[in-house]
């Protein structure tokens, strides 16, 4: 067997930086993950021992296993999420920023040490398929055995990522350490600058499985810049016809929103009789370059699910309840006493008894000293699943050339104001339409409900680089391809009168993204609106669905009054980003007003 203690590389500046980061942290042992199954075996059992760890009921999950986190550590934090970029106005108005020297030097005295009488991991990672073009290397060093085994799952490791990197390869330096859990010691940095992220004092999968929305978003989003490229918070699927022609649409929205139960949508009664077959290529992450044939495809830089668990079940997402019955990791949810786990919303009613997510005894119904119920699972907890156990999964996951999307699909959740779906009238409108979509606060939301939140294309809290650049950045994109994805926006989340919902949602929103296919494909005319081209009721397939006719033109209507409201809140949140903002997108917002006010 190798000696551990080697680097198993050539690469000179990375064996520096190695060597440079452990003087800094001080670990007792440095170890080079190779990626290999005796490897991972030697993990668990560390991990299991050392009670970081709990190993799940085998003959029930196999190969599952449960991890919590710090109470005061279960999820991203996001005013502790730094762009550090030497002048403060290119991090942009939408992040929190600090600069390289004051961050460096500030998390250098968190990290000094923080790793003594620990393990340093050394885990190199490819963010997309080894080898592919769009793909991008990182090495994440970490001395959490839970962060190692989430980066098995979620990215490609090991020795064949070295392998590749070779003697002088761009890498991103990826530096993590839980320290003490300290709160008021913690830190996200992201150096886009210097293609480097610091991590310390979480052990949250958000702030520390760097592969994920730090490296494949933030900083990925600053390189697609400067390459000519996009890294965006989307999901991919593949939408097959009977006759075997696979079409593929992008589509972000912000969180609540059932970004994943669209990515593993199964075609509702209704549509059976067409032969429909969904694929998933990814649920969160989308990398797009424009090809040799001047369209844009798309690759999901990750190999992995990290969901959340409370409200995922067979009726939200039958995929994703399959994905998770072996070789996940779930994370502060509710371990039963026969050591399986447990949500809210999930399959199954409360068992009588069990230890909630903080490690503390659990019954249904307990309130805490405010008589708030106490629930078992934390509403962020999570799963960690390989994504080639998804039953909708595409071969096209490690297609090195990724997909050609023909749509992109913007969406939020409106109680009253946003339509089912509409079409933007050219790609310039369309980032327009991006550039202003939002969400209202829903109950399980910090904040006030019903109060409206910005989030252009869902990466309000993701993007590197200053927004205005961004959006300069998405048409210029738009001006080089030959073949421009159409772009869409959905609202699956329309109230009545009475606050019911008029679409019934989940795989019935099938029917809503074969009209955009058709829309793609020039066979169905449309109905000029304001805001957009929306469907003719005789386009929609509504076979086996019980809504009024009624109920769908009140769904597809655009109210003017309130678009004209909307308006005036869309110019306040534009006007943020400066003289940045590209003229383009004031030229679409004073078109948008004129048409509603005709």
């Amino acid at each position: 067997m190798p000696d551990k203690n080697q680097p198993p590389t050539k690469h000179a500046r990375l064996k520096t930086w190695v060597s440079e980061m452990a003087s800094l942290c001080r670990p007792d042992r440095i170890v080079w993950i190779d990626g290999s199954e005796e490897e991972k075996r030697r993990l668990e059992d560390e991990a299991v021992a050392t009670g970081e760890i709990i190993r799940l009921n085998q003959e029930k999950l196999p190969g599952c296993l449960y991890h919590r986190t710090a109470a005061n550590d279960v999820a991203r934090t996001e005013h502790l999420t730094f762009i550090c970029t030497k002048k403060k106005e290119d991090a942009g108005p939408t992040n929190n920023w600090m600069s390289p020297r004051d961050a460096y030097r500030k998390a250098s005295d968190y990290f000094r040490g923080a790793m003594k009488g620990r393990t340093m991991y050394v885990v190199p990672f490819s963010m997309g398929p080894v080898g592919s073009p769009f793909s991008k290397i990182g090495v994440e060093l970490t001395d959490s055995i839970y962060v190692v085994l989430n980066m098995r799952i979620m990215t490609r490791i090991g020795q064949k990522v070295l392998d590749f990197l070779g003697a002088d390869g761009e890498f991103t330096k990826c530096l993590h350490s839980k320290a003490d859990l300290d709160i008021g010691k913690r830190l996200i940095l992201h150096f886009p600058e210097d293609n480097a992220i610091w991590s310390v004092g979480s052990g949250y999968g958000g702030n520390v499985l760097l592969g994920k929305k730090c490296l494949s978003l933030r900083i990925a989003s600053y390189m697609g810049l400067r390459e000519g490229w996009m890294a965006e918070h989307m999901l991919i699927m593949g939408i097959e016809e009977p006759n075997g022609h696979v079409e593929y649409i992008a589509a972000a929205f912000p969180s609540a929103c059932g970004k994943t139960n669209l990515a593993m949508l199964i075609p509702p009664e209704g549509l059976k009789s067409k032969g429909y077959k969904i694929w998933t290529v990814g649920d969160d992450i989308a990398w797009m370059r424009i090809d040799s044939d001047g369209a844009l495809w798309a690759v999901n830089p990750e190999a992995g699910f990290f969901g959340v668990a409370p409200g995922t079940n067979s009726k939200s997402n039958p995929n994703a309840m399959a994905t998770i019955r072996k070789n996940t990791i779930f994370t502060n949810v509710l371990l039963k006493k026969d050591f399986t786990v447990w949500w809210e919303d999930g399959n199954e009613p409360p068992p009588p008894e069990g230890m909630d997510w903080r490690g503390q005894p659990w019954r249904p119904g307990m309130k805490d000293e405010h008589g708030k119920i106490i629930k078992g699972a934390h509403p962020n907890s999570r799963f960690t699943a390989p994504a080639s156990q998804c039953p909708s999964i595409s071969f096209r996951l490690e297609h090195h050339h990724g997909v050609p999307i023909s749509a992109i699909v913007f969406g939020g959740r409106r109680a009253h104001l946003a339509p089912l779906v509409y079409e933007a009238f050219s790609w310039q409108h369309g980032v327009y339409v991006g550039s202003t979509m939002a969400s209202e606060r829903t109950a399980a939301q910090m904040g006030t409900v019903g109060e409206v939140r910005r989030d252009p294309m869902a990466m309000l809290p993701f993007c590197g680089y200053h927004m205005g650049d961004y959006f300069k950045h998405w048409l210029a994109m738009g001006k080089k391809m030959e073949k421009q994805p159409k772009i869409f926006h959905v609202n699956w989340f329309r109230l009545d009168e009475h606050g019911k919902f008029l679409w019934p949602g989940y795989s019935e929103n099938l029917r809503i993204l074969e009209w955009i296919l058709d829309r793609c494909n020039n066979r169905v005319e449309a109905v000029k609106t304001p805001a957009g081209y929306v469907p003719r009721l005789q386009d929609l397939d509504l076979t086996g669905l019980n809504i009024s006719r009624d109920a769908l033109q009140k769904v597809l209507e655009i109210d003017r009054f309130e678009w004209l409201q909307e308006m005036e809140s869309q110019r306040e949140f534009l006007k943020t980003f400066g003289d940045r903002l590209p003229r383009e997108l004031w030229a679409e917002w004073e078109a948008q007003n004129k048409r509603l006010q005709e």
